[in-house]
């Protein structure tokens, strides 16, 4: 019975259609509809204007798409929906004529329309559009929702992310956010005497993180090429060939699993400055984050989860053994392996039989530091088995002068003081290939040109990359990485007729 209602619903709409081709009009023109105005400028100017008062000098021309539909015998209001906003229309018979209301009678919610007339404000206080030319510029003939389904199924929004931002204004505002987002880290590193480049997506050696690639092939070439990683390898050629402050934005990709915080594509920002250290790079980080922050939504302070959170400089910094010391108890330099394994084995916790002290220290932060990690917070001195590309601390050989910045327990930002000693290089990339032996995965590959680039020399230099959508979800406080990818990678449906227009239309039906 549903599916005959839905086959029914959009038959209908498919006859409307038919009927207006018949008739001479085309619902899907190829005139040109000269819109002068978006709907939020004409609410925000004529806001004053008395209930009853038509401006018939000052003509309007908007268009959108049809969001209500209230009929009143020989005249009808309608919502008309554009990027910036909602406002209400009003046409009538008499003004427009029997051919263009004839032509309205067959529109549905969903279509687009282009209109022009004057403003006035209804009795009740509403500014409106008087109709003196309606044009229906595309007919919709599938339904939209009265209440988007998504909610009940949230990987269909994802799928069907065009009515997802039809239906959810909040959905939309995340994007907008993210893009001004954007646009704010350019100006600022711009601001700093940044040079904005471009480097490989295909790449014959991939490198720059601790992640599998995607594979693929080049006919010409006859050679399997990957998808980047990471910029970093490049960008830190750029630094050994003299630019001293270079900046990527740029899409990266992981052969990794799908959760709340992974995408196998996603959008990373790098920038990499000679002549400081990751000390410098903290500064510019914050200093970076907070400037964004301010810029997009007006104020440092902002709620993630349920936290709020202050992203004023300056921030904590702390290293990884101290903020072991200080959340779980333990010292990690001074307790044995078989004491730290007995403590993670009576957690629950399993790590490899040969994992060293430096894995194990990952462990223990993870589990127990991280989820602590609410306040803006750089973690310093990474163990050197995880952080081939970064430089060793001058007194501890067995750390790096590395850090990663949590944010409401998310990690969203990782830099190095950078590794420029090529023959120190080369002996980690040969201790990364002993780990692949063993069967560690995601290891870093030997580059050997990235070595001879460091053998001309690359200056002292800091670096630092952001996942954009990781900073995007906690300043948006949205609960996934897939809220704010516009279209996410997601699993194959199965079966055709799961996703087919019977099944869409049913669920749509249900809502209404």
């Amino acid at each position: 019975m549903a599916e005959e209602i839905t086959r029914d619903i959009r038959g209908e709409r498919i006859k409307k259609l038919e009927g207006l081709r018949a008739s001479g009009i085309d619902p899907f023109s190829y005139t040109k509809f000269e819109r002068a105005h978006m709907t939020k400028e004409i609410i925000e100017k004529h806001s004053g204007i008395n209930p009853n008062e038509k401006l018939e000098n000052e003509k309007v021309a908007v268009a959108g798409r049809i969001r209500a539909v209230r009929r009143h015998g020989g005249g009808s209001f309608f919502d008309l929906e554009d990027f910036d906003g909602k406002i209400q229309v009003w046409i009538s018979l008499d003004t427009v004529g029997k051919k263009t209301y004839d032509i309205f009678e067959k529109v549905d919610v969903g279509d687009i329309a282009g209109v022009k007339g004057y403003v006035f404000k209804t009795a009740r206080g509403e500014i409106s559009i008087w109709v003196e030319e309606f044009l229906l510029l595309a007919k919709s003939i599938r339904q939209l929702p009265s209440k988007w389904f998504g909610l009940k199924d949230i990987e269909k929004r994802y799928r069907e992310r065009y009515v997802d931002l039809i239906m959810n204004p909040e959905v939309k505002d995340v994007f907008v956010k993210k893009t001004k987002m954007i646009k704010a880290m350019r100006e600022f590193l711009d601001s700093k005497g940044f040079l904005e480049v471009d480097t490989p997506v295909l790449q014959p050696i991939y490198g720059g993180a601790l992640a599998k690639p995607f594979i693929t092939h080049h006919n010409a070439l006859k050679r399997d090429l990957y998808l980047r990683i990471a910029d970093e390898l490049y960008l830190k050629r750029l630094i050994v060939g003299g630019f001293e402050k270079v900046y990527e934005i740029s899409k990266d990709f992981r052969n990794e699993g799908i959760d709340t915080r992974h995408n196998p594509e996603f959008t990373q920002m790098e920038f990499y400055q000679a002549y400081i250290d990751y000390h410098g790079v903290m500064a510019l980080a914050e200093e970076m984050i907070a400037f964004i922050a301010k810029k997009v939504l007006e104020t440092t302070k902002i709620k993630y989860k349920d936290y709020d959170i202050d992203l004023k400089p300056p921030w904590t910094r702390i290293s990884m053994l101290d903020s072991i010391r200080k959340y779980i108890g333990i010292d990690v330099e001074k307790e044995s392996i078989e004491n730290l394994k007995r403590f993670l084995k009576e957690k629950r916790i399993e790590v490899k039989s040969d994992a060293t002290k430096g894995e194990i220290m990952i462990v223990l932060f993870e589990e127990f530091v991280q989820p602590q990690l609410i306040q803006p917070t750089f973690v310093l001195d990474h163990p050197i088995e995880i952080s081939p590309l970064a430089k060793k601390k001058p007194r501890n050989s067995k750390l790096t002068e590395r850090f990663e910045l949590f944010i409401g327990t998310e990690e969203c930002g990782n830099a190095f003081s950078e590794l420029n000693d090529p023959i120190d290089q080369k002996e980690r990339f040969e201790e990364q290939a002993k780990r692949r032996i063993r069967g560690d995965e995601e290891t870093h590959p030997t580059d050997d040109d990235y070595i001879k680039a460091l053998e001309y020399g690359m200056p002292p230099t800091g670096g630092f990359g952001i996942g954009i959508e990781r900073l995007t979800m906690i300043l948006t406080n949205s609960p996934s990485i897939r809220d704010v990818i516009l279209f996410p990678q997601l699993r194959e449906l199965k079966e055709k007729e799961e996703f087919g227009d019977v099944e869409s239309d049913q669920i749509l039906k249900k809502e209404e």
